[in-house]
């Protein structure tokens, strides 16, 4: 594990090869789980301001079910997360011409529609932080319906970090993604030296 401020970082981010492969998924982990994608509480304020803005692009269950439950819920585990139909899809979803799942949210937010990016817990799957009194987790979260972007980017050999760029910076920042290439790089030279011994 690596330690950044107050992150405690798996290894598997660093050393896992990763590239979403919609063409492939369909984009299942908005349709699978559990449960909903977590929500922090303002995200989940700043989506019902903006929930007026992209209500006609919501499906009718969608739009049924958030009447009655609104946009989220508290989960098994007492966490705050995405309202989901009928124990599967995400009610922020719609599916494209070719039959991928997609975020509503994000569709909008890149149109400039709205300000309100699509949930972090989305942006940066498959990455899950999980926070604790002193630290925040940050894991790989593997999963068998992302078994064509781990193919992806091991064909391509791009790490599952590098390929989290936007989204790690938009949680942490960019000193602290920087910190990490940094601490990477320093990894991969001791490595280099010890086989060369």
């Amino acid at each position: 594990m690596l330690q950044i401020d107050d992150t405690i970082i798996s290894l598997d981010v660093i050393e896992s090869q990763f590239i979403c492969d919609l063409c492939k998924c369909k984009g299942q982990c908005c349709v699978d789980g559990e449960s909903g994608a977590p929500l922090e509480k303002d995200e989940n304020d700043k989506i019902n301001e903006i929930l007026p803005i992209i209500w006609d692009e919501l499906s009718p269950e969608a739009q049924a079910l958030i009447e009655v439950q609104g946009i989220s819920y508290k989960d098994y585990d007492g966490e705050l997360v995405t309202s989901i139909i009928k124990g599967e899809e995400c009610v922020f979803t719609y599916f494209d011409e070719d039959g991928v799942c997609k975020c509503v949210i994000d569709k909008a937010y890149r149109e400039g529609r709205i300000t309100v990016p699509k949930p972090i817990s989305c942006h940066l799957y498959p990455i899950r932080l999980q926070k604790y009194p002193n630290f925040t987790a940050v894991n790989y979260h593997k999963w068998s319906v992302c078994k064509p972007a781990v193919e992806l980017g091991e064909r391509e050999g791009v790490e599952l970090y590098k390929f989290l760029k936007e989204p790690l910076i938009r949680k942490f920042g960019e000193k602290w993604y920087n910190e990490l290439c940094d601490t990477v790089e320093l990894l991969e030279k001791e490595k280099k030296e010890k086989k060369e011994k």
